[in-house]
């Protein structure tokens, strides 16, 4: 299995998607407690969410699970939230504060796998970004998240319904910043700006607007394109019809802006 997927595209815009992968290793799985092997906490449907509405976009997708090693966390560990709850590079709990291991991975194991996963999946996250900067001046990073909604670890109260992180404005052009901003704005959905989820390690680490490239993460609550947030788990086309309108939006916002850096 090929730990990473890549898509090239022709426009400066790159699509991460670090969370959405389902695949585990049989000895990885194994270990696994019956909760653990619900993977609940990945980021359910994010490619069918984002499908076409960024058609000349690069993606760049990790197919490993989250649960065999978090590819949005530092390689040192390193928390990205200090003194707030949160899971780690190889996660010990879920995102309800429950084990999700038998006998939970070692520095051995967790170095195992930072080499066969995470390397690589920002190995070729690198590569695509320099290669549209080079083509095109500039590349923007768009990291592709969702959540459920409710989760007492890791937040108090009910979720906004669109996350929008630059790590308080560092990792993009303010003219970036505002065009998300303004199409969530202008749709029906709740949204906050550096709220609970600022960007994680792929958004803070690429997004260097001095060195022509932005980032943005997206972190949207499952509630507005599932049916529900519990297993299975399925997509309700219906429900995200409307979503994938506004996600349409800001696209489009931040294409108006490739102008000011090309």
């Amino acid at each position: 299995m090929n730990p990473v997927t890549v898509v090239r595209g022709s426009s400066p815009l790159v699509l991460a998607q670090p969370h959405s992968g389902s695949f585990v290793p049989e000895d990885i799985r194994a270990n696994l407690t019956e909760r653990g092997a619900m993977l609940a906490d990945t980021d359910w449907h994010i490619p069918q969410l984002y499908e076409g509405l960024a058609p000349e976009a690069s993606v760049v997708r990790a197919e490993f699970n989250r649960y065999v090693i978090d590819a949005n966390r530092p390689p040192d560990g390193a928390s990205l939230y200090p003194g707030q709850n949160t899971t780690g590079l190889v996660p010990m709990v879920d995102f309800e504060n429950r084990p999700i291991w038998h006998e939970e991975p070692d520095e051995a194991e967790i170095a195992r796998r930072r080499e066969l996963f995470h390397a690589p999946y920002h190995a070729a996250l690198q590569a695509e970004l320099e290669r549209v900067r080079a083509a095109h001046g500039f590349a923007v990073l768009y990291d592709c998240h969702s959540i459920q909604s409710h989760l007492p670890f890791l937040f108090d109260g009910t979720l906004p319904d669109l996350n929008i992180g630059t790590n308080n404005g560092a990792t993009c052009a303010p003219a970036i910043e505002r065009a998300v901003a303004m199409a969530c704005l202008n749709g029906p959905y709740s949204h906050v700006l550096n709220g609970r989820f600022r960007g994680g390690w792929t958004t803070r680490h690429y997004g260097r607007p001095a060195e022509n490239i932005h980032a943005v993460q997206m972190e949207i609550a499952q509630k507005t394109y599932l049916k529900a947030e519990e297993p299975p788990f399925a997509y309700c086309p219906d429900t995200a019809a409307d979503l994938r309108d506004t996600l349409a939006e800001v696209f489009a916002g931040i294409e108006s802006t490739f102008g000011e850096f090309a």
